[in-house]
């Protein structure tokens, strides 16, 4: 509709409806031009709701499709009232929402507080909820009785994505030196503090595709140096190229680098850290000048294709979601046999057969698998947190308020 969609380009996703109809006001066919297991999945998740078509019409009649994303109509809890570009969103109550009437008069997604300010305003309680506080952060909410945290596991990874299109890291011996060298274990302890676990594979340990014969990478920086000896790479220099945001999958990113710097220094490796950005960051990476950087994944869908062919695909690299800039038409073609059948036990049989060929050919190296972290103030209620991160605020209420609302003689008679 007139914006960017890189994760549905690197699935082609365009291109495999052949028609959608109305059938009545509750059902909608959709029919597609090959078999797709993946489909009714992505439909489940909460980015794909049916649109107004006569919006749709209209913005198409006006030549500004874009903001479908921007200033969006539908039929959920909440409709937009406020969006002021990475400041806020205000959200107000839908009082003919289907599901019934929201506890919530008003929502207010603050986007602008950032570091610190973000639990700052939460410990004033200048904000009730806290999405993704920072690991490190956890102590001292965990010590404020005026605050809850809850936490699952999370549809996300960590990984460090090799430039398999430049020389040295086209070579398999150098990723695997790399990861040998570095400490995997001191990445848990000094970023995650406890909130996430090492991956072994690209697919987190909550899929139902997971294999659990997938192996985490050995710590072993003394055969990292033997075979950079052998290759005659003792003074490799690389460039590592690092996203400056904090993400749900990685919180300090800058400081996860000067980790993995310092233990590629330990085997004679000079690594370069480069701070990038934004938009920034997807155009130079696309340049291929960059030897590895640090990237990670989340999704809202818990079919595990969602992870594989936008992060490895030959047709990613072209919608710039795969960083390693790695094809290998195998791989691809067992991908495009798990679409083909609705059999689960095949579809985890060929997801098997994926992770076992990533793990022998080493594109990207895995590192860790975050918990979904989420605080809130005590006399919040109703708020829950999916696997996939995205929160409902529908049945959301302040205690206080809920209470005042059954019984306002009895709350007014408290001193």
């Amino acid at each position: 509709m007139g914006g960017r969609y890189p994760y549905f380009d690197s699935l082609q996703f365009a291109n495999s409806v052949q028609s959608i109809r109305k059938i009545n006001n509750h059902t909608v066919e959709f029919r597609l031009n090959s078999p797709d297991a993946s489909f009714l999945w992505h439909l489940a998740t909460h980015y794909a709701p049916v649109l107004s078509s006569e919006y749709a019409d209209y913005l198409s009649s006006i030549n500004r499709q874009e903001l479908i994303d921007w200033r969006p109509v539908g039929t959920g809890p909440f409709h937009l009232d406020d969006y002021q570009a990475g400041q806020f969103v205000r959200l107000l109550r839908n009082d003919n929402y289907w599901k019934g009437l929201p506890r919530m008069e008003e929502v207010i997604v603050d986007m602008g507080a950032g570091g610190t300010g973000r639990i700052s305003k939460l410990l004033t309680g200048e904000c009730d909820v806290l999405a993704y506080p920072a690991a490190s952060q956890l102590k001292v909410l965990r010590d404020d009785p005026r605050l809850r945290i809850s936490m699952r596991s999370g549809m996300n990874i960590a990984y460090l994505a090799f430039n398999t299109s430049k020389s040295p890291l086209d070579k398999l011996k150098v990723r695997q030196a790399i990861a040998y060298a570095i400490n995997n274990e001191r990445l848990m302890q000094s970023i995650y503090y406890g909130t996430a676990e090492t991956a072994a594979s690209i697919l987190p340990r909550a899929s139902w595709a997971y294999d659990n014969q997938a192996k985490i990478t050995d710590y072993n920086p003394e055969l990292s140096k033997q075979m950079l000896k052998e290759m005659g790479l003792e003074n490799l220099k690389l460039d590592l190229w690092v996203p400056i945001a904090s993400q749900s999958y990685n919180p300090s990113p800058l400081k996860m680098a000067e980790l993995i710097q310092a233990d590629l220094a330990q085997v004679g490796i000079v690594m370069n850290i480069r701070s990038v950005e934004g938009r920034f960051q997807e155009n130079q990476l696309m340049d291929r000048t960059h030897d590895m950087t640090l990237a990670g994944w989340t999704t809202d869908s818990n079919d595990p294709d969602s992870f594989f062919r936008p992060l490895l695909s030959c047709a990613a690299i072209g919608s710039q979601t795969n960083l390693s800039h790695w094809c290998n038409p195998a791989f691809d073609e067992i991908l495009h046999k798990a679409l083909l059948t609705q059999q689960l036990a095949a579809r985890i049989d060929y997801y098997h057969q994926a992770q076992q060929i990533l793990g022998e050919d080493l594109p990207v190296l895995p590192l860790a698998y975050s918990l979904r972290l989420q605080a809130y103030r005590y006399d919040i209620k109703g708020l829950m947190i999916s696997a996939f991160g995205n929160t409902s605020f529908a049945g959301v209420y302040r205690e206080m308020e809920q209470a005042e609302k059954v019984s306002p003689k009895k709350q007014r008679q408290q001193p």
